[in-house]
């Protein structure tokens, strides 16, 4: 299960303006919308929402997904979740062709901003509207971006990493995908705090792949290789808990200091053994519902704009709250 909360009671969560791409506020009056969908809307019938997942194997994925179906109770929407299984850009590519006749909203979430970028001005070109959510898309005609702002969560991932390490130490940056546009985002923000702080040193950055066992094979290789790094900033999910686990395993737990993503059961455990000392919530269950309700109010003439979906900051003393 994986712990999602948008308001608790003793959690810093914060949300930030500007995002660091923003969009300009559209209303569909301004949209040349395909005749089949504007018939649907004015008729009142629920719209065929695709919400398309960047890999929906991984473990973010189905708190996205818990997001998408509670849209699909609450509102006036056909609401599913689809994507490739593993970050296959032509899977995703060929998943949104095939629907196309049957789309009438579009939320992505790019496995490859360059590799779908295209797709997207094709689909907004045949009168669908489609935002990006997630991970953006700003080079393209996406109408607007709902989720984390990307950069500033990676700033403030290095801001943690620096207090923790009161300011000095070696820091090793982990990533399930390092090609990735929301991690070179994210990695962006994070270099940009750590890089500015004198007594840290950022040795590299550790392209560890998605499968759970090979995550926790690369850090350990890399800490063995370099037994003098003093922090791990993880930029996701899924390697957090892996180098958390790494920590306890070998008896660093306070030593060698964790930043990382999200409250995956095994990473709020972690956090509580005081193995983990931050990690930072995105809201996955929010992301998805929003990314459906923006495409619905477009529809039926709402004005919508770039929607942040925030900040949590979880350490030891406040863990408690997301359990």
């Amino acid at each position: 299960m994986f712990r999602t909360i948008t308001a608790l009671a003793g959690v810093s969560f914060m949300a930030f303006a500007p995002m660091s791409v923003i969009a300009e506020p559209v209303n569909v009056a301004d949209f040349a919308l395909a005749p089949r969908i504007a018939e649907k809307v004015a008729s009142g019938e629920p719209l065929n929402i695709m919400v398309s997942y960047h890999d929906v194997s991984n473990e973010f994925a189905p708190f996205v997904r818990q997001g998408v179906e509670r849209a699909d109770a609450e509102l006036n929407a056909n609401a599913r979740f689809i994507g490739p299984v593993g970050a296959d850009a032509d899977g995703q590519i060929s998943e949104i062709e095939t629907l196309m006749a049957e789309i009438d909203g579009l939320a992505i979430s790019a496995v490859s901003t360059d590799a779908l970028s295209p797709l997207i001005d094709r689909v907004i070109d045949a009168g669908i509207p489609v935002i990006s959510y997630n991970t953006d898309n700003p080079d393209s005609k996406r109408l607007v971006f709902a989720g984390q702002d990307l950069v500033q969560s990676g700033r403030d991932a290095g801001e943690q990493m620096v207090n923790v390490l009161d300011g000095k130490g070696r820091v090793m940056i982990t990533t399930i995908d390092a090609a990735a546009q929301w991690s070179l985002d994210r990695e962006g923000g994070a270099r940009e705090v750590l890089e500015a702080s004198e007594g840290i040193e950022v040795v590299r950055t550790l392209n560890t792949g998605t499968d759970p066992q090979e995550i926790y094979s690369a850090i350990e290789n890399a800490m063995l290789a370099d037994p003098e790094i003093t922090g791990i900033l993880s930029l996701e999910c899924c390697s957090t808990p892996a180098a958390g686990e790494w920590v306890k395993r070998n008896g660093q737990s306070g030593t060698i200091k964790v930043v990382g993503f999200d409250l995956l059961d095994q990473t709020v455990d972690l956090v509580i053994a005081k193995a983990v000392q931050v990690t930072i919530d995105q809201a996955p269950s929010r992301q998805g519902f929003e990314a459906v309700s923006l495409l619905v109010q477009f529809l039926n003439g709402e004005t919508i704009d770039d929607l942040d979906t925030g900040v949590g900051i979880f350490t030891s003393e406040n863990i408690d709250s997301a359990m």
